[in-house]
């Protein structure tokens, strides 16, 4: 049994309170060790919320520095750490709202290399990146190691989200819903973004992972969450596993 201190029982206090979690629960989270791909504007909230919640350790994997434009929607950095890496303003921030957790950084853009550390001590990857080339790879990761990936996206006024699980063999992967990489990817620096839209879709990324990581039934699997902010509407749409996928499927041995 992981032991909190009493500082950590005021600091979960509220949280323990529920019987969704409880200390139990509590204990589930800080054994858990996420990977948080992306400090941005998706980052910033997944970051924050599982720190705050107790995700005992956290992997935080990014190479850019902080702009005054990220500003209006990566709240976790501050003026203070502009020109900084954002990993280190993250840590920092994370650092002064919880101590009471281990905050490991990989100040390098996620690739192939950099994130061969994956292996069973990893319990979830939260994707927040911004390509199409990030998020295949991250999907390949997550069915190597057979580790969740709760993958996230946001551009102009809208956001989706969808999970990864390959622990069920019969789970879609995200290349079973996405198949091609589009030739063009429009990113946040090109098109805009409205900075509570992803407020939202990161928010409910850190809800998806904490509900993976407390074993809470009926996740997005299988399911891609949209938000449209100016009609202030969700859609839910169920995709399947392709028998025929590159990435989980048959065709997968011809590779």
């Amino acid at each position: 049994m992981t032991i909190m201190t009493d500082d950590e029982l005021l600091h979960y206090a509220r949280q323990l309170l529920l019987s969704d979690v409880d200390v139990d629960g509590q204990q589930k989270l800080k054994k858990s060790h996420v990977v948080v791909l992306g400090l941005g504007g998706l980052g910033s909230p997944v970051a924050l919320y599982l720190a705050a919640a107790g995700v005992g350790r956290l992997t935080l994997v990014d190479g850019d520095r902080v702009d005054p434009t990220n500003l209006h929607r990566q709240i976790i950095h501050s003026r203070d750490y502009l020109g900084c890496l954002k990993v280190e303003s993250a840590h920092q921030r994370i650092a002064g709202l919880n101590p009471f957790i281990q905050v490991d950084t990989v100040p390098e853009y996620a690739n192939v290399k950099n994130m061969s550390f994956l292996d069973e001590s990893v319990d979830c990857i939260a994707d927040c990146t911004d390509r199409f080339s990030t998020r295949f790879m991250a999907n390949r990761m997550a069915l190597d190691t057979g580790t969740p990936l709760v993958s996230a996206a946001a551009l102009g006024i809208e956001g989706q989200i969808t999970t990864i699980d390959p622990r069920d063999s019969n789970a879609p992967c995200y290349a079973c819903l996405i198949p091609d990489i589009p030739e063009v990817e429009r990113t946040c620096a090109e098109n805009g973004v409205l900075g509570p839209v992803v407020g939202m879709i990161g928010t409910l990324q850190a809800v998806e992972v904490i509900g993976i990581l407390l074993g809470w039934p009926d996740r997005l699997t299988g399911r891609l969450l949209r938000f449209h902010a100016k009609q202030m509407s969700w859609k839910s749409f169920f995709y399947r596993k392709d028998p025929s996928c590159v990435e989980c499927g048959s065709a997968r041995e011809f590779i």
